[in-house]
Formats: structure tokens, C-alpha cells, sequence
């Protein structure tokens, strides 16, 4: 049995719908399950049980002999939480104890990181193990991430294999619930959908005009894939960017939408919320190079690709991976 955390949300549930085209069907899903948005990212899906986060750590006491790969995506990621008891429950506590766990019970690890844990990007974004604990991340959410990161490092007893993925932008299906935290992607067709339109942050930092911030946006089918090959490797423990390896502005991303629903641009711009403003990544680009030293060689989708995707298969329909 394969376990999936974070199960009923975007990337876990995609995930979960990787494993089973694989012919992996003996899915234990842990997640809250309290959000009914969410229950449409499991329909469909071969699971063998849901376990409720909370009572999880119990049920995998009775059954750690049947459990062959943990995948630890659940994670509160909401970069405006500013609780900080929150975030130190559900991402650094929680975490350590499927660590502790997978040692324990001698079960390999896939946990999510964040590249919100590279702040400013002012050592770059490569991922250096000896460099993590000089990052600072921007947000409680990205401090939580790299904590746990930092953590791991630390700890003479690991995993017999482990590895930490710290996913960039990720976008595609199965996101409908994620509000505010969704994709500009997933944002820019709801705003199609009722204005015609698609307004943008505008740029606040003079070295870059307006729609030309730039991020590493990777396609939510390349993250699973990464997450597959993984789970067949089990060699080289540490922790990996996850991103394309290419930064793309807003425009383009915006542009790729209008064009992947055959519209023509129709792009304005706002400023960025002041709460995020002074917290706004301008530029982000994974270094891909140690995810391909260890073999992983599949090419990853170009944003045209990964957005006509998206678009013409999931959100012109408002369906599911």
C-alpha cells in the first residue's frame, strides 16, 4: 500500500490519479476530509482507505507492515497564515513524526517542500543542501518549510531513502478549491469567464515593468511524474528543486489563456495587494541540474504546452484528473 497526505487536495489528489494509471490501487488517502469542495478530486479514484489526518499516526501503528512508500504532500499552504501555531502543527510537527515513522518502520519518504523557502532568491535557486539554512524565506509559510528542511538535514537517523521536493508554481487540474492560493491560470479563466479580462499585479520594484514578474511555472502532471520516478529510484536521499527550469512572465502566462480559450489578450493591471506586497517573489527560477544528475530525464511541459492543457481539458469543463 502506497500512502498519500494532503490526499483530497490539488497535487496529492493528481497524484493519487498518476498511481492508480500505474496500476498502484491500494491508496491509503489521509487528509481532512471536513471540506466537501474537495471531494470531487477523489471521485473516481481506487483507494483502498481514507484515514483522517488526526487519527492517522494511530492507524499506521497497526499498519506499518503493509505500507510500502509514504508521500507526504498535506501541508497548510496558505502563504498569507500568519498563525504560526498552525503552520508549526501541520508542517514541521506533523512532519517529524511520518519522519520518525518512516524510520521506525522502515518506509521510504517523498515530502513536499516549497520554493517559498528561497525568500528574495538572494543566494540564487539552486538546491545547495549547505546553503538551506541561510535562506529567508518571506512568509511564516516558507519559514515553516525551510524549518523542517533544516530539520532533516540535522538528524543523524533517516529514512533508509528520503527526498524533499521544493515545488515552484505549481499549476493544473483538481485546484478548483484552493480560492485565493489557485493558480493565476485557474484565476485568469474565471475572470475571463465574467469580465472578458484579466487584470495583473502590477509591478511595485523598478527593475521589473509591469507583467513582466517572473516565475518558474511547472505543470501539476510533471510534479507526479517527478513524484513516480522517486517512489522507482529509492538512491540519492536529499532534497530537489521541482520547478521547469525556465521563468516566464505573468504576460506570457496570460497571454498562453487567452490564446488556449482562442481569445485575444485583454490584460490591465492593479496594484498588488498591500498585505503580500512587501512578500512578492519578482523572480523565481528552479536549477534543475541535481534532479538530472541522478537520472531523471523526461523532458517537463513548456508553459503553451502545460496551459493549452489545462485549459482546453480541465477548465473549459470544470473537470477533474
Amino acid at each position: 500500500m502506497i500512502i498519500v497526505t494532503g490526499a483530497a487536495g490539488f497535487i496529492g489528489s493528481c497524484l493519487i490519479s498518476k498511481l492508480n494509471q500505474e496500476n498502484f490501487n491500494f491508496i491509503i488517502a489521509v487528509d481532512d476530509f471536513s471540506d466537501p469542495r474537495k471531494e470531487k478530486n477523489l471521485v473516481g479514484k481506487r483507494i483502498q482507505e481514507r484515514v483522517d489526518r488526526e487519527v492517522f499516526f494511530d492507524w499506521l501503528d497497526q499498519n506499518y507492515q503493509e505500507i510500502e512508500f509514504i508521500f507526504h504532500i498535506g501541508a497548510r499552504t496558505d502563504t498569507t497564515e500568519f498563525d504560526w501555531s498552525i503552520l508549526e502543527h501541520l508542517n514541521l510537527t506533523y512532519s517529524k513524526r511520518i519522519w520518525q515513522a518512516c524510520i521506525d518502520y522502515q518506509i521510504p519518504l517523498v515530502y513536499a517542500s516549497s520554493a517559498a523557502t528561497y525568500g528574495l532568491g538572494e543566494l540564487g535557486y539552486d538546491d545547495n543542501e549547505s546553503q538551506i539554512p541561510q535562506l529567508k524565506p518571506l512568509n511564516p509559510y516558507g519559514e515553516s518549510k525551510n524549518a523542517f528542511d533544516i530539520w532533516a538535514l540535522e538528524q543523524e537517523r533517516k529514512p533508509f531513502f528520503w527526498a524533499g521536493l521544493k515545488f515552484f508554481n505549481v499549476y493544473g487540474p483538481n485546484e478548483y478549491h484552493k480560492d485565493r492560493m489557485a493558480s493565476v491560470i485557474f484565476h485568469t479563466v474565471n475572470q475571463i469567464r465574467k469580465t472578458g479580462k484579466m487584470n495583473l499585479f502590477r509591478s511595485h520594484n523598478p527593475d521589473y515593468a509591469d507583467g513582466e514578474q517572473m516565475r518558474d511555472f511547472v505543470y501539476v502532471k510533471d510534479v507526479v511524474e517527478v513524484c513516480l520516478f522517486l517512489m522507482h529510484h529509492r538512491r540519492n536521499s536529499g532534497i530537489y528543486n521541482l520547478g521547469s527550469g525556465k521563468a516566464r512572465t505573468f504576460l506570457d502566462l496570460v497571454t498562453s489563456t487567452f490564446r488556449a480559450l482562442d481569445l485575444e489578450p485583454n490584460i490591465g493591471f492593479i496594484d498588488t495587494p498591500a498585505d503580500i506586497r512587501d512578500k512578492y517573489q519578482y523572480f523565481t527560477q528552479a536549477n534543475m541540474a541535481k534532479l538530472r544528475s541522478i537520472g531523471y530525464d523526461r523532458p517537463f511541459c513548456s508553459l503553451e504546452e502545460g496551459i493549452a492543457d489545462y485549459v482546453g481539458n480541465y477548465l473549459k469543463e470544470d473537470t477533474y484528473l
